[in-house]
Parts: structure tokens; C-alpha cells; sequence
């Protein structure tokens, strides 16, 4: 008999960052009002689901995002590190388009390689690591469901590596919105399926920063 598993991998709500610095993973970063509300609506959106096994990253906006989704099944959130953010030169740093550590001659030569990147964890190695931990939940979850909270570029890199497409790629065109559900369909150890939804595009509307969400 064919065992079915599908991990499911969110990425956290929207995160009070009144400086507008790609945070990565700086400490001290939470979630704004509206990402909590986010958190919920990603909870709600599982709330009939065969969930049975929650786990995070260990920053705190993760965390957040995971907690009332392990609430309302009464279930522990296990931490697992290679969820975390991927890490980036820039971290700290304010990035965003005419005003921030872009503009500066002296960082350019960190932008020299895009395939890589130069700026940042290298592509490959935030794959093997999201995979790994991909793999570790679908096992503490066999045949029912997981749910891995992570972050947005971890996460589009997963998917392309899943979907064997080429990791680097024009971040504007990632599909991977503030608490959407990238989820991978199991039959068995295998990935028959990898499927998107977005509970809180309502709430995503209404986030002035959601589009460009720095660090995320």
C-alpha cells in the first residue's frame, strides 16, 4: 500500500521592520500586527488538515508564525536549523532601491556573480540543506502531515530544486508570498506533486511592504 505524506513548507507573516534593512538573520525581528493576523489565517487555512508534526526555524518571526498552527493541534514546535534564512553580505543593511548599500561603489564587487550568489549562501548549499530538512519531516509525519514554517527564499529555492529547474533566478518572479504554503505531495519517499496557496492574500493586500519584504 502506497503511504501518502505532504509536508507542507509556510513561510512566515509580515514582520515589523520600521527600518527598512534586510534583516536576515539579525535577532530581535518579529512579526508586525498584521503578520500575527497573518499567522492565523495560516493556521486557519489547516485547520481540518491530518497535521501532526510542526517545525520551524529558529528566528523568531518563524516561531511566531508556527505557534498557532501547533496550538490548535496541541502539538510541540520542533526547531530544526537548516530552516533558516539564507545568509546575505547585506544583512543589516538598508537594500531598497535608490536609497540603500546597492547604491554604495564599494559594495558592488559583492554583486559580481549572480549564479552563486557572491552576496550570499550559496544556492546549492541552501538546497541540499531545505531538502534534508524537507526529508526529516515528511518522516516524522509519514502518512499524515507537516507543517515546516521558513522563510522566502529558502523556500523558492527548495521548489526549484524539486521541480529540477535552475536555482538562481530574477527574485521578483518568485511565487512564494508572506504566509503561503509551498506543499510537497509524498507517495511514499517520493515527490509526486508540489502545490501553492496563499490564506492570506487578504491580509497581504493590505501590507504596504509585502511586495518587497527585505530579508524575509
Amino acid at each position: 500500500m502506497t503511504t501518502k505524506t505532504i509536508v507542507h513548507v509556510l513561510r512566515h507573516g509580515e514582520v515589523h521592520n520600521p527600518e527598512k534593512v534586510l534583516y536576515g538573520r539579525l535577532p530581535g525581528y518579529r512579526l508586525s500586527e498584521l503578520g500575527v493576523q497573518m499567522a492565523k489565517a495560516a493556521a486557519q487555512a489547516v485547520a481540518d488538515k491530518d497535521i501532526t508534526y510542526v517545525v520551524a526555524s529558529p528566528l523568531e518571526r518563524a516561531q511566531q508564525t508556527a505557534a498557532p498552527i501547533a496550538d490548535q493541534f496541541g502539538l510541540p514546535i520542533a526547531v530544526d536549523e537548516r530552516l533558516i534564512e539564507s545568509g546575505n553580505f547585506f544583512e543589516g543593511k538598508r537594500v531598497g532601491a535608490g536609497d540603500g548599500a546597492l547604491r554604495d561603489p564599494r559594495n558592488w564587487w559583492v554583486l559580481r556573480d549572480p549564479v552563486t550568489p557572491s552576496w550570499g549562501e550559496p544556492y546549492t548549499a541552501i538546497a541540499s540543506r531545505m531538502f534534508a530538512a524537507l526529508l526529516t519531516a515528511r518522516e516524522a509525519a509519514e502518512g499524515h502531515e507537516a507543517v515546516c514554517v521558513s522563510h522566502q527564499l529558502p523556500i523558492w529555492t527548495l521548489r526549484r530544486h524539486v521541480e529540477r529547474k535552475r536555482l538562481w533566478h530574477d527574485p521578483r518572479k518568485r511565487e512564494c508570498n508572506l504566509a503561503s504554503y509551498t506543499s510537497f505531495h509524498f507517495e511514499d519517499t517520493k515527490i509526486v506533486g508540489v502545490s501553492y496557496t496563499e490564506p492570506a492574500a487578504h491580509l497581504v493586500a493590505m501590507s504596504p511592504t509585502a511586495r518587497d519584504a527585505k530579508g524575509a
